[in-house]
């Protein structure tokens, strides 16, 4: 089972719309920023999920600060492609920040990207 964590302004939408997706083996749910850098390190859980107003900053502070530059990314205001998500899971990322206003869009691209990269 691949658990992912939700964080920041739009997290309870983030949860709810990759929840609604149906996606075998994803389990979701929504965290604060500072437990879910935690249970990143710890190995409990695997993906982060952060939305901010901007998607550049504050979705991903924390864990930036706790987790390093290797491991976070951020699309900002910008909807990912299927084939750029992947391209990040396998160079390593997985904690991930965007826009509140774009979650509709990108939370499925990533979750769907991250189901398929864990087979």
């Amino acid at each position: 089972m691949t658990k992912i964590l939700t964080g920041g302004v739009g997290k309870a939408q983030v949860a709810d719309t990759v929840g609604e997706l149906g996606i075998d083996g994803l389990e979701v749910s929504v965290s604060s920023d500072m437990d879910a850098a935690m249970k990143l390190r710890m190995g409990q859980a695997d993906y982060y999920l952060g939305t901010c107003h901007t998607g550049a900053g504050a979705s991903l502070g924390v864990l930036l600060g706790v987790l390093g530059s290797a491991t976070c990314h951020t699309f900002g205001r910008g909807i990912p492609s299927a084939a750029e998500v992947t391209a990040l899971l396998e160079d390593g990322k997985r904690v991930f920040g965007f826009g509140m206003d774009q979650i509709s869009e990108t939370a499925p691209v990533i979750a769907q990207a991250i189901a398929a990269h864990g087979r």
